[in-house]
């Protein structure tokens, strides 16, 4: 067990989170670790997301796609009249809105639970079929279809899956080899989930952020892409640290942060100020708990230093 940890350790222990690994680096060392057991590859759940978003920013300084660049522009699936009338159609839904989760749908498409039992293999036909409820780009809404989208709009514009279309750009760079990425019926990388990595391979990917895309002295994704995903780009209703915002495919925190997050405790959180990461991989739905513990005993070991 680090020492410095201890703290932590016992808030976990004393509420019971199931918390399995936390890695914490400043100005690039490797502060403080520990592991339950053993670091190894998890599914990160919606850290994915945040990887899909880098792939954006290459693709867009490669002049491959743009911001405004709507789901019409590559597919051209009929679909459905708008339930309400003056609603844009799903063709005409941008990827900007999708990157900060505002494409107008009440009821976000292809959760989980919708992707496993959906009939339809192909996953952006099935997205297009279905109205919007709202105008896009006006509204949080979390979803990780239109995160789904973006990667299928990559796909299309790159003519590479994203998980291929990082390999060489982003995860061979940082030493994170033979990746495992989950995809849709048709080969689509997920995008919005499946991506297996462990602790420390995230920590590296922090690590990135920080430094805002630079890796040993190459520039491996566009500086201003990451200030700009990494900066509030819509407002989010959440309570406590789901309620300060949501940039492209980032989460907003407390104490001046930012984070990546999944589903059940897969965090990498960043504080430019401290030139802090911290990664910690879970199996715990109180996130906002994991959090705290993070908040009151893991950032004062900065200031020490």
């Amino acid at each position: 067990m680090s020492e410095q940890l201890k703290g932590f350790i016992d808030t976990i222990t004393e509420q019971q989170l199931n918390v399995f690994s936390i890695r914490i680096l400043q100005k690039g060392h490797l502060l403080a670790h520990w592991d339950r057991d053993r670091d190894q590859r998890r599914v990160q759940h919606s850290i994915s997301k945040s990887f899909t978003c880098m792939a954006v920013g290459l693709a867009l300084e490669e002049g491959l796609i743009h911001l405004d660049a709507t789901l019409g522009d590559y597919f051209s699936y009929d679909h459905v009249s708008s339930a309400q009338r003056n609603l844009p159609s799903p063709q005409e839904l941008k990827l900007r809105d999708l990157l900060r989760m505002s494409s107008g749908h009440d009821s976000p498409p292809l959760w989980a639970d919708e992707r496993a039992s959906l009939t339809e293999k192909d996953w952006a036909k099935y997205y297009m079929s279905l109205p919007l409820d709202r105008v896009p780009g006006e509204q949080f809404t979390y979803s990780s279809g239109d995160t789904f989208m973006i990667s299928a709009m990559l796909q299309a514009a790159t003519g590479q899956t994203v998980k291929d279309y990082l390999t060489t750009r982003l995860f061979d760079p940082l030493g994170i080899h033979d990746v495992e990425w989950e995809t849709s019926p048709l080969g689509v990388t997920l995008g919005c989930a499946g991506l297996w990595i462990s602790n420390e391979e995230l920590s590296r990917f922090g690590q990135l952020l920080l430094q805002e895309g630079l890796w040993e002295g190459t520039q491996l994704v566009p500086a201003d892409w990451i200030r700009q995903a990494t900066s509030q780009q819509i407002e989010t209703t959440g309570d406590g640290d789901w309620g300060k915002g949501y940039g492209y495919q980032f989460w907003m925190c407390s104490h001046d942060a930012y984070r990546a997050d999944g589903a059940y405790g897969q965090l990498c959180i960043v504080i430019p100020s401290k030139e802090a990461v911290i990664c910690i991989n879970s199996e715990e739905e109180n996130m906002q708990g994991i959090l705290n513990a993070v908040w009151n005993e893991v950032s004062p070991l900065y200031t020490k230093r």
